[in-house]
């Protein structure tokens, strides 16, 4: 990966909807040769897929918890039990006191505290920590800098 390719990268990251001629056009080649560079980026899976960014607030997901989950048991073989609940929207298995840390967003606490009883369901699952975020200063993708 070169300097154009993490250039079209970040044009892409701001907005996905581009034209191939725009994308060009920025970093100074033909509509054309963009194209083919963006199609080989997807190809090597640097590209994984292409969305939109929804405001949660918007959509009824307001309330945005990190739940820190202890189990008695490793819990890197649960990725379908934390991914068939739609409200978690990050799963991590971590080092430290917890197992795995989520992400969750949901539309009231009382919904949170229903994500929770779910979580206690998966079988391994001891605990859970949940902190709820007040304000979410920013976030942010992952830049496409140099290695």
């Amino acid at each position: 990966m070169d300097d154009t390719d993490r250039e079209l990268l970040a044009l892409l990251q701001q907005d996905a909807a581009q034209s191939y001629a725009a994308l060009g056009k920025a970093v100074g080649l033909s509509a054309g040769a963009a194209h083919e560079r963006v199609r080989k980026l997807r190809e090597r899976g640097v590209i994984r897929r292409t969305t939109i960014e929804v405001d949660p607030a918007a959509v009824g997901r307001g309330v945005l918890a990190f739940v820190m989950v202890d189990s008695t048991a490793w819990m890197g073989d649960r990725a379908a039990d934390f991914a068939a609940i739609p409200e978690i929207q990050e799963a991590h298995v971590i080092a430290g006191a917890a197992s795995v840390l989520v992400k969750v967003r949901t539309g009231t606490t009382e919904q949170l505290q229903d994500v929770l009883r779910r979580l206690y369901a998966i079988d391994g699952v001891s605990g859970t920590q949940a902190t709820v975020s007040l304000e979410t200063f920013f976030e942010r993708a992952v830049a496409p800098g140099a290695a």
